[in-house]
């Protein structure tokens, strides 16, 4: 128990706060993730090529900041739970709508407006959490709070392997509506942010709100939003069109392809809890950038094996990089954030970040279709991998020549922790 030692002594409310925001990025991710296993089905459905489905996911992460914003800015307004709330309600309904979508111009729209309902979650939840917990667990803390999104990926995982032979991609998406409830009833029994509740006693003149905060310290905002780019193009490079990779390229059916996929996210909830808690230690810079080190060694492994259980450990291994880096993240981007503005500023940059990135899939998917294998298909393997080794690069060097703010105070007269 030595390793979860930060998280004992934790307060009901404490831990209340902490799962209610891992239990809502979970189902966020979950809800995302769905798309991302049925595109090729879809695809035929709507008689449309796979670059133009891979859109959906486009479309999505393109208006997650105006959620982020939306949200964040109710959040440092009004207090964090309210809008957390709103968000995972938001999101769930329009999953739901989604399996009902009648045509492909329909069921575009509706992608995009839960990307603007998902971009409000993470931030939110990640400040709720984040201030209500001791400094001394913000590492480990973060780390698990992180890979609510690879639980997520591995529950849609199974739903895909299990389920969808039998309700299709339509009743996946009704599937994807149902987890929220749970959420919802947590949500009910959350306190609301010590840190809020310590800032709202300033007066409104000398509270900052975003813009003012931008003009002040605008190297900060450009500074995080790159990074995020960096970051969400890791992520996302790294997942989206790996069940696409496994199913077009080896010819796996759903449940070798979900096998795959379970085992890479079991790397990378255990890459980001443990990674997470080292950077309290070694800090958050050079734990990513070891990450990406390491991450990028995992490359040949990751598409290179032909094997099942071969593919299997490289989906592993570069997931326990990648989302190792990701484990960091959440700490580190609400410690960079001025106090005034942590709703916003950790949601806002981060899916800024996914906005300059969101192209990743369909980037992927129309560069592998510029190589071919010797049966004509489109090389996803080589694409992947091409892409992969410079954003590692990217992440790198970002993460390096930052700073870092480990273990500050977020509430007046808490101790610092390194």
């Amino acid at each position: 128990m030595g390793f979860f030692a930060p998280l004992q002594g934790l307060t009901s409310s404490q831990r209340r706060a902490f799962v209610a925001a891992f239990l809502g990025w979970m189902l966020d991710a979950f809800d995302f993730f769905l798309v991302t296993f049925v595109i090729a089905t879809i695809a035929k459905d709507f008689t449309r090529a796979i670059p133009e489905v891979a859109f959906a996911i486009t479309i999505t992460l393109m208006l997650r900041p105006v959620g982020a914003l939306i949200f964040g800015s109710l959040a440092d307004r009004y207090g964090r739970r309210w809008p957390l709330m709103a968000s995972v309600l938001c999101y769930s309904f329009i999953e739901l709508l989604t399996a009902f979508s009648p045509n492909f111009t329909i069921f575009i729209v509706l992608r995009a407006l839960y990307g603007i309902a998902m971009g409000g979650e993470w931030g939110v939840g990640a400040a709720l959490a984040l201030e209500t917990l001791p400094s001394k667990a913000r590492g480990l803390a973060s780390g698990i709070l992180q890979q609510g999104y690879a639980t997520g990926y591995l529950i849609a995982a199974l739903v895909f392997g299990i389920l969808f032979q039998y309700i299709g991609w339509r009743g996946m998406f009704v599937v994807g509506a149902l987890p929220a409830f749970l959420v919802l009833y947590i949500r009910s029994r959350v306190d609301e942010s010590p840190a809020w509740k310590q800032n709202t006693a300033k007066p409104i003149a000398e509270r900052e709100n975003l813009w003012t905060s931008f003009l002040r310290q605008p190297i900060l905002y450009i500074y995080a939003i790159l990074l995020m780019a960096s970051f969400n193009f890791m992520s996302h490079g790294s997942q989206d069109l790996y069940p696409t990779f496994l199913i077009k390229q080896h010819g796996f059916d759903p449940h070798m392809t979900s096998l795959v996929t379970v085992v890479a996210n079991i790397g990378a909830i255990l890459g980001g809890t443990l990674l997470g808690a080292a950077s309290q230690r070694f800090g958050r810079r050079y734990t990513i950038a070891l990450c990406c080190v390491l991450g990028a060694l995992m490359i040949p492994l990751w598409t290179g094996s032909s094997g099942i259980v071969l593919l299997a450990l490289g989906g592993f291994l570069i997931q326990f990089f990648v989302q190792g880096a990701w484990g960091v993240v959440p700490a580190h981007l609400n410690e960079l954030s001025p106090g005034d503005v942590r709703g916003t500023f950790p949601g806002f940059t981060y899916q800024l970040g996914n906005l300059i990135s969101a192209g990743a899939a369909q980037m992927e998917a129309a560069y592998a279709a510029t190589m071919k294998l010797a049966d004509g298909g489109a090389d996803y393997g080589r694409a992947l991998s091409m892409i992969m080794i410079f954003v590692f690069g990217a992440v790198f060097v970002l993460a390096l020549i930052g700073r870092e703010r480990r273990g500050i105070a977020f509430v007046e007269g808490e101790t610092a922790a390194a």
